[in-house]
């Protein structure tokens, strides 16, 4: 294993593994290939995928509010695909103009198609949530999965439709598009006194960065123990002096505490759910508890006064 290092990965190839068996009534698709650059990043086998009712809905819903949003791009160039290539991130599909409120009913080139992308939008991935859930049921696992994409798309409800409704108004959702969505953030945060006063925010980001350093720290410590077999778990819950408990001897003598197989993870899983969570308790907040961020920091402490 000397030839091992930061850049290579051993890819072990075998028979192919469909996996356990489950009482289901729907039935798994028996396709599957091997792909040497799919190993690079992962697993060299690529299926069998089980997609289920939930997901196939899912995936029509989603490739429904794509292809909605890519035919509004289309027109915007005037179906000139020289132009819709040239000005991709420049593209857009905006929400209605306030004059509509909140009002279901909008004609479709006046931000009519974006509702109709956005209920498709969110009817694909709430179906997706319930594919995640029952999948981990079904095989007697935890729903850990399932909950930590929740926390992605309570984020996404908030910005799209859960503050635009409390505020009375489609103007104030996320528009579809790259730098539309930049310039919304951009705008967002001029608009109600800079977002970076935003208590929720500050531990959005927090739990951001904290889940980036912790997964590599993972990930980095797990590639660290590879030449003594860290990837084979079963070994190093039964060995003495292996890769696993080197790995947390390392993690103590660094960082002043010991990571297991299982802390680790539930730090992990914590912070990257916390992340969104946290981001969208302070996007809620803003314009309808609190109209300037500034100045609510000035009266609380934060930052200097006036």
């Amino acid at each position: 294993m000397a030839y091992q290092n930061i850049f290579t990965q051993v890819q072990l190839r075998g028979p192919a593994e469909e996996g356990v068996h489950v009482a289901d009534s729907e039935p798994r698709y028996k396709y599957y290939t091997f792909n040497y650059w799919a190993g690079i990043l992962g697993n060299a086998q690529i299926g069998p995928v089980y997609l289920g009712l939930s997901g196939l809905l899912s995936l029509v819903f989603g490739g429904l509010a794509i292809t909605i949003i890519g035919l509004n791009f289309a027109a915007s160039v005037d179906w000139n695909p020289l132009a819709f290539m040239r000005e991709f991130f420049w593209l857009t599909l905006d929400p209605p103009g306030p004059e509509y409120g909140f009002s279901p009913f909008v004609p479709l080139a006046e931000g009519g198609w974006y509702i109709m992308t956005g209920f498709f939008l969110t009817a694909s991935v709430l179906l997706w949530f319930v594919r995640s859930y029952r999948r981990a049921r079904e095989l007697g696992m935890g729903t850990h999965v399932a909950w930590a994409f929740a926390s992605a798309i309570w984020l996404f409800l908030v910005l799209g439709f859960i503050r635009p409704l409390l505020m009375g108004s489609w103007a104030e959702a996320v528009p579809y598009g790259i730098f539309s969505h930049l310039e919304w953030t951009n705008n967002f945060s001029l608009i109600y006194g800079n977002l970076f006063y935003n208590p929720f925010h500050m531990w959005s980001i927090f739990f951001l960065y904290g889940s980036a350093l912790l997964f590599a720290m993972h990930g980095a410590t797990i590639l660290a123990v590879g030449r003594l077999g860290g990837d084979r778990e079963i070994e190093q819950i039964i060995d003495r002096g292996t890769a696993s408990e080197r790995a947390g001897l390392f993690w103590r003598w660094t960082m002043g505490f010991n990571a297991t197989m299982e802390s680790i993870h539930r730090w992990a899983w914590w912070f990257a759910v916390l992340t969104t969570l946290t981001g969208g308790i302070g996007i809620l907040l803003t314009g309808t508890v609190v109209n300037n961020w500034f100045l609510w920091a000035s009266e609380n402490g934060i930052a200097p006064p006036l």
